[in-house]
């Protein structure tokens, strides 16, 4: 394959350039101009006589036209070629492709898939066997088989979400050539290093082929977000790219759990750095709704960083036993605590020193976490709703103190049964020197860290000895004396500190640890926070795969052969075959695994240390002759030049001067623009047409109502004729005055004009583009919504087993669609009361339901009012909505219902006013609590 773009098919016609000279003496010679001579028969018989006449030179920009059509004529007899390829294939031996189909090579994943094409063709041609094998592949089988046999395996794969592991796929093909030496190996590589000191190009020239090749692409669209830290103010996201030369300027878009963006930022990469910060700035309880970050028009599972509650700020809940010293603050039980925790949670204090009014008022402010410092005996009548908070998901963090230490055994809210007193060095209950800390278990949320060693304790209060002690002890002295234990109270949990929170009882306030220590125990609770009166949460504790992040940054309910991630790791988890990046766990609550480790950085593969390597690039398009053009432009300029000649001979005398003038004009003109056709034929000949300002603005002036078009004639017609009808309906009944229908292909057309699109699904319509369903992907995340409508309500009769052909090509084109859970319309919700008060939603049938987003917050008992403002992204319904609207040019109804019945059509009309109501002004009904109040006054 050659390295080259542009070549010559008969590159030996271009000996004839050497004429150019001898042409251009030749073109300067031109016929004499006719002279204008006065009418006496005198003065005309004289210009009878004879005489010999001198050619006058021609125009120099006649003679540079002529010139440039010779050349013309040259070069498109030497046929140029671009993007020529020569089979430069080795045959001593197999044709070895190893292909890396990681996360990164998602964005040219196409142009890859046609360079291993072409050397697949090349070996076929030579009748030579091909090894293929892929990087991101957990088996593969590399055994050098038919050229056949290994394009059907290429074009059946796809990328990965992974980090490819280059070691294993060579290993494969180590064993597949059992020691007999290749020919070519190929390896199209995504330009990163997979790890540290890749080796992989010495491992594939140690198989001594005759030829390496390392075939890459420009790297420029590969970055990926490697950290997101939620600190105090903002949240800082961390990128690295591969490409580092130019500078770049990258939005941040933050999306909630519903894919809808709530926020954005900014990150700037400088010329030459390849590692950058950037942040997305919002109040504390909007990022907190943060589920992922995205990088703006950059679709691949490294530009999408996954969220979980491990990344929300906490309100953190402080009391003290004592009141905070102004003059002496590191005095202060509360004061190591708050610089602790300052960085990751919200911090809040009561404004009273009563425990009896403090401890209802942080309840009040509904946090995940209190604090006790050192609080012994409670008022009695805070122990009841602080065990109701605990029960319902709070979390309960006390340190010792010698308050805690006199308080009674039986305290309801310590999970373990303490011993009257401390023990301390020197004490009555004393140990012969300050206790180091134990290494820490297995389970609990310290399992992982390093045992601290700069930590002694001196003081501490004692447990006593349970048979469960163990097993509710996540840190323990050296002398196995418990130094945290905790107890689950339902869905919350109570844990303890043996010793105080300031460094009288211990150096662990003053260490690292004792930060991170906090950390992970706050990031254990609830993110969204509890109050006393909410029902208990389930907590899960397996984290089986939940949804699936695809190479394009998707996530996807699809899990695979993807397995259970341990709850229990040690260290931070990393993506690979059995545990690919997306959320583990359930609804209820999950963990984000990502593409990269916290903190990667990416790097060109060096090659280097591999010797002899033929790097090229990827192929960018198929080969094309620009022999049509130049023959084109050579015909143009000889009709100029027949047209300049004509003007100066004469040909048309009654033009004056300036119209020469203006055709040498033309000429000159003529001849830029046949240069800049050639210096840019693709551009010139490629149909770019896009919708103007023109058709913009006219889309903008008013809402207008759009449909897909399927290609079927009979059912296009319906959805428009159906949609103008509702537009008719909407301007006679409210003040909506919709625009003429708009037909739609998603593949390319604008779709963020519409906030609504109607799709009639079709089994015999050809199945939509991936390009046309990531499209509409993208459309439902910004906010749009897609109204499917199956219009097979009637072929069903209520038999949800089998699904008809149009639900089958439903479920084909939902498959790849990240939607949410779905569920029929309940009562209450807001489509039941945007304009009409209605029960049902009929089209021309009426006996499907309408099927809209589960809402999260529903209750138990079905009397559900949504509380978020956002609108559903997908409706679902086969009662045929167009055919009950679709009308003629006279107003009259195309199709009849089903069973004829006027009054159902009228439904089917309010059911589409509601539809549109709710596209526009979202679920502010749902919030109408006040109503009855109202109009009870308005009757008085």
């Amino acid at each position: 394959m050659s390295g080259l773009s542009f070549a010559f098919a008969s590159p030996a016609i271009l000996a004839a350039l050497i004429l150019l000279p001898a042409i251009w003496w030749l073109l300067r010679l031109t016929p004499p101009q006719p002279r204008a001579e006065v009418f006496p028969p005198l003065r005309i018989l004289a210009s009878i006589l004879k005489r010999e006449e001198t050619p006058a030179r021609s125009p120099w920009w006649l003679t540079l036209l002529r010139m440039l059509l010779a050349a013309l004529v040259i070069f498109a007899i030497a046929n140029p070629m671009f993007n020529p390829r020569t089979n430069t294939l080795s045959s001593g031996g197999p044709l070895v492709l190893m292909i890396d189909n990681s996360w990164a090579s998602s964005s040219d994943w196409e142009r890859r898939v046609r360079t291993a094409d072409a050397l697949i063709d090349d070996a076929d041609a030579k009748g030579i066997p091909v090894s293929i094998s892929f990087t991101a592949e957990q088996g593969n089988d590399a055994t050098p088989g038919a050229a056949t046999a290994a394009r059907d395996k290429l074009h059946a794969m796809n990328p990965r979400p992974l980090v490819p592991d280059r070691q294993r796929a060579a290993d494969a093909v180590k064993a597949a050539l059992a020691g007999s030496k290749p020919g070519t190996i190929a390896f199209i590589s995504d330009g990163i290093e997979s790890k540290d000191k890749d080796d992989i190009l010495s491992r594939l020239a140690a198989l001594q082929p005759s030829e390496l090749r390392l075939i890459e692409g420009d790297g420029n669209d590969i970055l990926a977000i490697t950290g997101a830290a939620n600190n105090a103010n903002d949240m800082t996201v961390t990128a690295t790219r591969l490409n580092g030369a130019n500078p770049l300027r990258l939005q941040l878009i933050a999306q909630d759990n519903q894919g809808r963006p709530i926020a954005n930022g900014s990150l700037n990469f400088a010329g030459g750095q390849t590692v950058a910060t950037g942040a997305i700035a919002a109040p504390f309880e909007m990022r907190n709704d943060f589920a992922r970050i995205n990088v703006d028009r950059y679709a691949s599972a490294g530009t999408v960083h996954l969220l979980d509650d491990g990344f929300r700020r906490r309100r953190v809940a402080l009391l003290s036993g004592q009141a905070a010293d102004e003059f002496q603050p590191i005095l202060s039980p509360l004061y190591y605590i708050e610089r602790a925790l300052n960085p990751y949670a919200d911090l809040i204090q009561p404004n009273s020193a009563d425990l009896a009014k403090s401890i209802p008022q942080l309840l009040a402010g509904n946090p995940s976490v209190i604090i006790m410092a050192d609080v012994g005996r409670l008022p009695q009548e805070s122990y009841a709703p602080l065990r109701r908070w605990i029960e319902n998901g709070g979390t309960l963090i006390r340190f010792a103190g010698p308050r805690l230490a006199a308080a009674p055994a039986d305290d309801p809210l310590v999970p373990v049964t303490l011993r009257q007193g401390e023990r301390t060095f020197g004490g009555a209950l004393s140990w012969a020197e300050p206790q180091p800390l134990a290494d820490f278990p297995s389970f609990g949320p310290f399992a992982g860290m390093p045992k601290p060693t700069n930590v002694l304790i001196k003081r501490q209060v004692l447990a006593e000895p349970t048979p469960d002690l163990a097993e509710r002890t996540w840190a323990s002295l050296a002398d196995g004396t418990p130094l945290v234990t905790e107890k689950q109270m339902r869905a919350g949990r109570v844990i303890l500190f043996h010793v105080s929170a300031e460094p009288q009882w211990s150096d662990l306030p003053i260490s690292g640890d004792f930060v991170e220590m906090l950390r992970r125990i706050v990031q254990l609770s609830r993110s969204g926070g509890v109050t006393s009166t909410e029902g208990a949460a389930k907590t899960a504790e397996a984290m089986p795969p939940y949804r699936l992040l695809t190479a394009k940054g998707v996530l996807t309910s699809e899990i695979g052969s993807a397995r259970p991630l341990e709850p229990n790791h040690k260290g931070a988890a990393v993506a690979s075959f059995d545990n690919p990046p997306g959320l583990y766990g359930s609804e209820e609550g999950f963990t984000a695994l990502n593409v990269l480790a916290p903190g990667a950085a990416l790097r060109p593969l060096d090659a280097s240390a591999a010797g002899a390597v033929a790097r090229e690039g990827l192929i960018g398009g198929e080969a094309w002759s620009a022999k049509p053009i130049l023959f084109t432009l050579a015909f143009l300029i000889l009709l100029a030049d027949s047209l300049i000649v004509l003007f100066m001979n004469g040909a048309f005398p009654r033009l004056g001067r300036g119209a020469k003038t203006a055709a040498g004009g033309a000429a000159v003109l003529l001849l830029a623009l046949s240069v800049t056709i050639f210096l840019h034929p693709a551009s010139a000949l490629a149909d770019d047409s896009k919708p103007g300002d023109d058709a913009i603005f006219s889309r903008l002036d008013k809402t207008h109502l759009a449909y897909v078009v399927t290609g079927e004639s009979d059912v296009d017609r319906i959805s428009e004729r159906g949609l103008a009808g509702l537009s008719d309906y909407l301007t006679y009944r409210t003040t909506l005055e919709p625009g003429p229908p708009v037909g739609l292909d998603p593949a390319k057309d604008e779709l963020a004009f519409y906030s609504l699109i109607y799709w009639p699904i079709s089994a015999s319509a050809p199945m939509p583009s991936n390009d046309a369903i990531n499209r509409i992907d993208a459309y439902m995340r910004n906010g749009g919504t897609v109204l499917f409508d199956t219009r097979d309500a009637i072929n069903t009769m209520g038999d949800t087993t089998s699904p008809s052909p149009n639900g089958q090509r439903l479920q084909q084109i939902l498959a790849n669609l990240d939607i949410p859970p779905l569920e029929p319309v309940p009562s209450g919700h807001v489509l039941t009361k945007s304009f009409y008060l209605l029960s049902s939603f009929p089209g021309r049938y009426a006996d499907s339901p309408l099927w809209i987003e589960a809402r999260q917050d529903t209750r138990r008992d079905g009397n559900a009012v949504a509380s978020s403002d956002g609108v559903t992204p997908i409706l679902i319904t086969g009662n045929d909505f167009a055919g009950a609207w679709a009308i003629d040019e006279n107003g009259s109804s195309l199709l009849p219902t089903v069973p004829p019945d006027e009054t159902q059509r009228e439904y089917a009309y309010r059911s589409g006013v509601n539809i549109m109501m709710y596209m526009l002004t979202g679920n502010y009904k749902s919030d109408q609590v006040h109503i009855p109040d109202i109009l009870q006054r308005l009757g008085q």
